[in-house]
């Protein structure tokens, strides 16, 4: 039986990324960066496929983790009848070649340890070519080479490699895994417990930087250090998740890879960095999405690779069973060349917002944004398949409308209050029609509430964002109705869910949404239900694993979490929620007042 998503905990160096068990295993890692396929562990729940387990090997009476306070070191204490060991892992900061650090530590008495390292490449298509050295081993499989250091005695066997040690009190045995090109000579031996140290050292004068002190602390500082560990550093982009196709239902064929960069995710991100003094990070993020953007309108993704790239072409991989059975396992995401017209109105939001914050402006960024608006001015009465991504027909979608007036509301704006040039003229005019239209054909009298596309009879969780973007305000009866219409239809013991029809063309069955659930809560907040409000953010805080991660939703008949992990959108979600919560201004009423 594979481990529980929530058995997880997350270990990064801003390039790439791991998932590291409660059990001592290394179950999904992807080496140079979050996208690349030269992975040693292809999925998780399938060791055969890629996995570097270190854990007693004797019965475990108890298991504790925890992160070192500011930072993405991780500290695992294993309790058996003999004593107790720790086992220390990270990811130091990326200045050479990529490696996992992971100590060995006594605690009390002696433990008997095994190590077990199976490497494979390529999604575990690739059995690597591996030989001992006098310091360990190196495996070669195509373009990619591992190296292994360890004092440990090693020895292969029925292509893995395993190792059986004791570990005694103050005793400290580590191991260093790094990758490097195969057409290279390895890189120089590193010092792992030095490598530890440094990498506290950095992750805590990073998270030091944080501005926040209100009650949730310990929340927004542990999704703070997750955003920052999901970014990919050259370039500022930040990945929705490390992992591909962990389902949204257990069994089910609802599998994505989500190792790239969506542009729904602009302003709320921004928003979420900028609110705790991460300004160079927001300042990243949006170049990052300036450059990803440029060129024709009509020819912007969704969503993009680390490094911008356009063509992520989606490819099943029919060799891996899938976590739990859940297939297809894909790489990459067909998402990418859908239309898509909320993400419009998230990029000029997003530099609306950097605009107002006082981050730096070139001549270049309005012209970006003038050619979006000449695009919009005709794209807006287009369908699209939304920011669900449905691989069905196109509809009318309310929440695409909303975020076309987005678009144009903040060009508006980008003129009146910041000088820029532009016909504000002719932009007024089709704002108020976007709003007209959306009022007129997106709300439905008999419901009460805003609908899930013109014409429609049902309502969708996208819909909470009406406010949320200054649409409308959350006090305005239409949203009140609304609101109280998704609470009817769509929350599944407190959670909301994001839709009940079969508008996406796949078969039924997911968990609910946790960034919904925390729009729901903002919403709350915006009409002064306060007690509500908290009430479902904590409901949403209990959900998080032991270390404080959260994936993309939640089942709430096996009461797990599923979806992909650790889910940016998610802890986007938490920390704006916090902020809107504790704050005079937080995100949604400042975008009232934009």
């Amino acid at each position: 039986m594979p481990s529980r998503i929530e058995d997880y905990a997350l270990i990064g160096d801003c390039e790439t990324a791991a998932l590291v068990g409660r059990d001592g295993s290394i179950d999904w890692l992807c080496f140079p960066r979050f996208d690349s396929p030269a992975c040693f562990a292809a999925l998780l729940g399938t060791p055969e496929h890629g996995r570097w387990l270190i854990s007693p090997a004797e019965e475990i009476l108890t298991v504790r983790r925890r992160y070192r306070e500011g930072t993405l070191v991780l500290e695992t204490e294993y309790e058996t009848a003999s004593g107790m060991v720790r086992i220390i892992d990270c990811m130091p900061p990326r200045s050479k070649s990529p490696d996992v650090v992971r100590i060995v530590e006594g605690r009390r008495g002696q433990v008997r340890m095994r190590m077990e390292l199976i490497i494979r490449f390529d999604y575990g298509s690739v059995i690597p070519w591996v030989r001992r050295t006098e310091t360990g081993l190196m495996a070669i499989g195509g373009p990619d080479a591992l190296r292994l250091l360890t004092a440990v005695e090693l020895r292969g066997e029925n292509f893995r490699t395993v190792s059986e040690f004791a570990v005694s009190e103050e005793e400290r045995i580590p191991f260093t895994l790094t990758w490097y090109p195969s057409h290279l000579p390895p890189p120089p031996d590193e010092k792992p417990e030095q490598e530890v140290q440094e990498t506290e050292r950095w992750w805590r004068e990073w998270s030091g930087q944080c501005n926040y002190e209100g009650e949730w602390r310990e929340a927004v500082m542990r999704s703070l250090i997750t955003l920052k560990a999901l970014t990919y550093a050259p370039t500022g982009g930040l990945v929705a998740a490390i992992t591909t196709s962990l389902p949204e239902k257990l069994g089910g064929m609802r599998n994505w890879d989500y190792r790239y960069c969506w542009l729904r995710d602009a302003t709320f991100t921004l928003y979420a960095l900028m609110a705790c003094g991460y300004v160079e990070e927001a300042r990243a993020w949006r170049e990052w999405m300036l450059r990803a953007v440029a060129g024709k309108p009509s020819q912007a993704n969704i969503l993009y690779g680390v490094m911008g790239e356009r063509r992520l072409p989606e490819v099943e991989l029919d060799w891996l069973p899938g976590y739990e059975n859940s297939k297809p396992v894909r790489v990459g995401n067909a998402a990418c060349t859908q239309f898509q017209l909320d993400i419009y109105g998230e990029v000029m939001d997003a530099l609306h917002l950097a605009r107002r914050a006082g981050l730096e402006m070139d001549e270049n960024t309005w012209q970006v944004q003038k050619a979006l608006m000449d695009f919009m001015e005709t794209a807006w009465e287009m369908p699209d398949e939304g920011i669900w991504e449905i691989r069905g027909s196109r509809r009318h979608f309310t929440h695409s409308r909303v975020m076309a007036w987005v678009a144009v509301d903040r060009g508006v704006k980008a003129v009146e209050r910041f000088g820029l040039k532009g016909p504000v003229e002719r932009w007024r005019e089709l704002r108020d029609k976007i709003h007209a239209d959306v009022c007129e054909r997106g709300f439905d009298k008999e419901l009460d509430s805003f609908v899930q596309y013109y014409g429609a009879k049902e309502v969708d969780a996208n819909l909470l964002m009406i406010s949320l973007v200054g649409f409308l305000p959350a006090t305005d009866p239409r949203m009140v109705g609304t609101v109280k219409a998704i609470q009817k239809y769509l929350v599944n013991d407190g959670f909301v869910m994001r839709y009940a029809s079969d508008v996406d063309g796949l078969p039924p069955g997911e968990g609910v949404f946790l960034a919904c659930t925390f729009w729901l809560a903002d919403n709350l907040a915006l009409q002064n239900r306060y007690t509500e409000a908290r009430e479902t953010f904590e409901r949403l805080l209990e959900l998080r694993n032991d270390v404080g991660l959260l994936s993309e939703e939640y089942d709430t008949s096996a009461r797990r979490l599923v979806g992909n992990f650790p889910q940016a959108f998610s802890h986007v979600g938490l920390i704006n929620t916090v902020l809107n919560l504790t704050k005079t201004h937080g995100p949604a009423r400042e975008r009232h007042q934009s």
